[in-house]
């Protein structure tokens, strides 16, 4: 058998219809596992699900809202009742960028509704038939703005410490039921959503400012979703058994080589 196989095994990935969560879908599906795809963007999911089955990957997908907890369990129930979750990746997320003074009371709620409660939700629907079916992984998407900071992501930042303080939290409360929970903390990764920022903030600067956004990573250049994927693929498969409780930076040295 081939290293870092998920064959048999069922995932379930938020925020999969595009950028990080996507790749991750694509990787674990020809890793062999089914995987079930959760967002808000069903048409997306959709291309996605007939491209993976195309191939003969089997997969399905879910419009759900992260931040609505009845929905969120009923999704995992509805899961579960098919086949059992043996790993969940919560990858959905929002962005923003401003200072404290700069962001509102709707951008704090926001953000913490995605990109904390969203975790949560996930992990408070998945992890009691995590317990009941004898164990599990969970993978949880923070940032390297949860180690060290960076200038005008005061919301942001609030939210990824949230992230890996949640893993660590779990992975201890849940280690003798046999689940092993992570987080992975990216750089910066070359998604729609750099992009879609860049076109929207720096019109006809584009490539100037993302050449300057790639060259504050030590290495030179921007994360590839595709590199964070096959680290999350190691660290839900069966190879990684003994990890739990930590964070992964993939950062190209961001936070230890920037003097």
């Amino acid at each position: 058998m081939s290293k870092f196989n998920l064959e048999g095994k069922v995932s379930v990935i938020t925020g999969a219809a595009s950028g990080i969560g996507r790749a991750i879908a694509m990787v674990f599906a020809k890793q062999g596992s089914r995987v079930h795809l959760l967002d808000t963007n069903l048409a997306g999911l959709n291309e996605l699900v007939e491209s993976l089955s195309s191939d003969g990957h089997e997969a399905k997908s879910h419009r759900v809202d992260v931040t609505d907890q009845n929905q969120v369990i009923s999704i995992f129930d509805d899961i579960e009742s098919e086949s059992p979750i043996n790993i969940l990746v919560n990858n959905a997320g929002i962005g923003f960028v401003g200072k404290l003074e700069h962001t509102t009371e709707v951008d704090f709620d926001r953000l913490y509704q995605v990109n904390v409660k969203g975790v949560y939700n996930g992990m408070y629907a998945c992890v009691p038939h995590m317990k009941q079916n004898g164990g599990g992984v969970i993978l949880n998407m923070a940032s390297v703005v949860a180690s060290v900071g960076i200038p005008e992501r005061f919301g942001y930042t609030m939210t990824k410490g949230a992230v890996v303080m949640m893993t660590y939290s779990v992975a201890l409360d849940y280690i003798k039921d046999g689940i092993r929970c992570n987080c992975i903390s990216p750089a910066r990764v070359h998604t729609s959503l750099i992009d879609d920022y860049l076109a929207k903030n720096y019109p006809g600067r584009e490539k100037e400012v993302f050449e300057q956004l790639a060259k504050t990573q030590p290495i030179g250049r921007m994360a590839k979703p595709e590199e964070v994927a096959h680290l999350a693929l190691y660290l839900c498969s069966d190879e990684a058994a003994f990890i739990t409780g930590s964070d992964f930076p993939i950062d190209g040295g961001f936070i230890h080589l920037i003097p």
